[in-house]
């Protein structure tokens, strides 16, 4: 009897570490990515999000003109 209840009380506190750990990793992913462009977005005022780099992707622009723009019927 007492070898179960220590079992039970073993698996019981893993279990409850693997919780605490899933909560702990879920607000930290959501200060690190989240929050920034909640930030981002409430400094500039705008409905669109921030760009990060303004300068244009060679391999996109490759892409754009050997198949046209996305929305293009072509």
């Amino acid at each position: 009897m007492i070898n179960s209840a220590l079992l039970y009380f073993l698996i019981g506190t893993i279990l409850f570490f693997f919780w605490i750990y899933g909560i702990v990793s879920f607000l930290v992913d959501i200060r690190r990515q989240v929050v920034p462009r909640i930030r981002a977005r409430w400094k500039t005022n705008s409905s669109e999000p921030p760009r990060i780099d303004d300068e244009p992707n060679p391999e996109t622009e490759k892409l754009r003109e050997m198949y046209g723009e996305p929305d293009d019927e072509s």
